[in-house]
């Protein structure tokens, strides 16, 4: 396998390093289940928000549904982003990470033992430098966890839907050196991008592309393997920040 090279990474991290991560349950006095995640200096509000009823789709079906709105704040990045309810409509970006959120979470559950309500998660960067989808979807499966378990509590379930953790992270290729959980400065330059979406031992989506040129399969399966090795490190931060809640 090809070996990485190394290089002088801003914060000082090493090539394979995360950043300092901080999942912080219970952070709204309200709704029913959120978490407070920082990815070094992004930070994401993720809320979960139960309904006693499904999408019209899955009406009479006795299966669930969990859904995902995500946004990101004014002045969360260095130039302000105008909010995207003032256009009257939200861009494909956030459509696309939102879906991606959802399915995500989706694709951990067993939707018929959630029966026929849904969960709402909402995901908001208020403070953006980088990797704000993988940070998000790593916040939102504590949200959800909260949500069943409240569930659980009342008498609404007979047994966790959630068969399976998820944690996100991205990884990219700049200056040629294979770098784990870029941030902004990092992958506004970075000539391969990644993210990578996975469950306790499988993998549940990889986005790859050659931003500016292609990659091989040796660099690929070294960005899969720093992925492989965060979410080892990520997985136990969140049955921490679960122990804590």
């Amino acid at each position: 396998m090809q070996k990485t090279n190394n290089v002088k990474r801003i914060s000082g991290r090493a090539n394979d390093e995360l950043r300092q991560i901080a999942l912080i349950p219970n952070y709204y006095n309200y709704g029913d289940g959120s978490c407070f995640v920082k990815f070094g200096n992004t930070h994401i509000i993720c809320a979960a928000t139960i309904e006693e009823k499904t999408p019209l789709f899955l009406r009479n079906t006795r299966t669930g549904w969990i859904s995902a709105e995500y946004g990101i704040l004014p002045c969360s990045c260095s130039d302000r982003t105008d909010r995207e309810a003032a256009k009257g409509k939200q861009s494909g970006r956030t459509q696309e990470i939102q879906r991606l959120i959802g399915r995500s979470l989706r694709s951990v559950v067993d939707l018929s033992i959630l029966g026929e309500r849904q969960i709402k998660i909402d995901c908001d960067a208020i403070q953006a430098d980088g990797g704000t989808r993988t940070a998000s979807i790593t916040g939102a499966y504590i949200a959800l966890y909260i949500a069943c378990q409240k569930l659980l509590k009342k008498g609404k379930m007979e047994r966790n839907p959630i068969k399976s953790h998820v944690v996100a992270v991205s990884c990219g290729i700049v200056n040629d050196a294979v770098l784990l959980d870029l941030n902004y400065a990092e992958d506004s330059k970075a000539e391969v991008d990644s993210n990578f979406i996975m469950s306790d031992d499988k993998i549940i989506e990889i986005q790859s592309c050659g931003e500016q040129r292609p990659f091989s399969e040796d660099e690929f399966f070294q960005l899969l393997n720093y992925a492989k090795k965060a979410r080892k490190e990520l997985i136990e931060k969140q049955k921490i920040a679960l122990r804590l809640q």
